[in-house]
């Protein structure tokens, strides 16, 4: 048989039935698994015999999710775990030790950031950050104990794009790991690892469920390395139940639909706050006249459903805007069928310093919009003066 498609991968892929032939994935809540026998048991404890053991280590419903997800990124193997912050906390505490140092680009998610500056050091691991799009700030940082090299592109909120085929030379060149978050884009657009990286990091409670249900998050890549991962996961416990990795592996049964359905609405929203009045800059990657654009149109097949944008004025009319809608939910999550709306200075990246925020360009004035499913006309109406 040829070649599945995307598509049909995301709703054939992964899930083999049981005896009772169930046609949908089912889920197996349970904490342990039965052994034929002290000696079968005895195998499976030594990693001497293929089998379930605890739920901590595996479990049939979490294996169906992680056979989805690395068919779909084109991974040789893939770990879930409890939340995308654990999956990079996971990548990082594996690939590194003390002493060593990575370079991570300072356009990232708050939280990846405040990681950094404030767990990771205290491991004695170094941090330089970077501008996510400059190659040359990239290979200037490399150092002689320089391990991995972590980015999310495009970057949360301002969509900041850096090619991920010259940056994986550089890795390469200096036998550097090279980790990129897809979260923003998920596999329905974006393929990280065909263009170069050796790890992909979801925090699949966006895009991949979809519906804002649950928490979870996923490391795939090379078996090599996703299997030090999972040594790692399996002893400190980030584990994914059973439960939440049921909810995203239905997720992305309808993954490449929706996608295609927020890029759609993002463009429309993107290019009407381009002609109001109130709107001082437009953040969105498919607009024409963003500065990455023509990187962006290379290596995703589409430009995701985040619109940023800058009022004029201050926190005062960015609060004003924002508490002015009716139907846009109010909250910091993302990849959600619903539109919601955040300010992120104050909320998503309100740990960062100001100095940090600078840097980053997160203003007092910009918004983050993660355009939903609704009907876009919905949406501009609600953010009308």
């Amino acid at each position: 048989m040829t070649e599945k498609s995307f598509q049909t991968k995301s709703i054939r892929e992964g899930h083999e039935p049981t005896n009772e032939q169930e046609h949908s994935a089912a889920i197996f809540l349970t904490s342990s698994y039965k052994f034929n026998s002290a000696e079968e048991a005895a195998k499976r404890f030594d990693k001497k015999e293929e089998g379930n053991v605890y739920s901590r280590f595996t479990n049939p419903t979490v294996d169906a999710f992680q056979n989805k997800l690395a068919a779909l990124e084109g991974a040789e193997k893939c770990q879930a775990t409890a939340s995308g912050m654990s999956a990079i906390f996971a990548t990082i505490m594996t690939i590194l030790k003390p002493g060593e140092h990575m370079v991570a680009s300072r356009c990232m998610f708050g939280t990846t950031i405040v990681l950094l500056n404030d767990i990771i050091e205290k491991f004695e691991i170094k941090v330089t950050f970077v501008d996510l799009p400059n190659l040359d700030d990239w290979a200037s940082s490399v150092q002689t104990n320089t391990k991995l090299f972590l980015l999310e592109t495009p970057s949360n909120p301002l969509g900041e794009v850096v090619d991920i085929k010259k940056l994986s030379s550089i890795a390469k060149s200096n036998n550097i790991v090279l980790a990129v978050d897809n979260c923003i884009m998920s596999p329905a657009l974006q393929k990280p690892l065909s263009l170069g990286a050796d790890l992909v990091i979801h925090s699949a409670t966006k895009y991949i469920d979809g519906q804002g249900r649950c928490l979870a998050g996923a490391v795939a890549g090379k078996a090599s390395i996703i299997d030090d991962i999972s040594s790692f996961t399996r002893s400190t416990g980030p584990t994914l139940s059973a439960f939440n990795a049921w909810i995203v592996l239905k997720g992305l049964e309808t993954l490449n639909l929706r996608m295609r359905a927020h890029c759609e609405s993002a463009m429309t929203l993107a290019s009407w706050l381009e002609s109001q009045a109130f709107v001082e800059q437009v953040h969105y990657v498919g607009l024409n006249n963003h500065p990455h654009h023509e990187i962006a149109s290379k290596q995703q097949s589409g430009f995701g459903g985040i619109v940023s944008f800058q009022v004029k004025g201050g926190r005062k009319e960015a609060f004003k805007l924002i508490n002015n809608t009716k139907m846009i939910s109010i909250t910091a999550n993302l990849g959600d069928t619903k539109t919601t709306i955040t300010h992120p200075s104050s909320t998503t990246h309100v740990r960062l310093s100001d100095d940090e925020k600078k840097q980053t360009h997160i203003t007092e004035n910009l918004i983050r919009i993660s355009v939903g499913l609704e009907n876009v006309e919905d949406i501009i109406a609600d953010l009308k003066p």
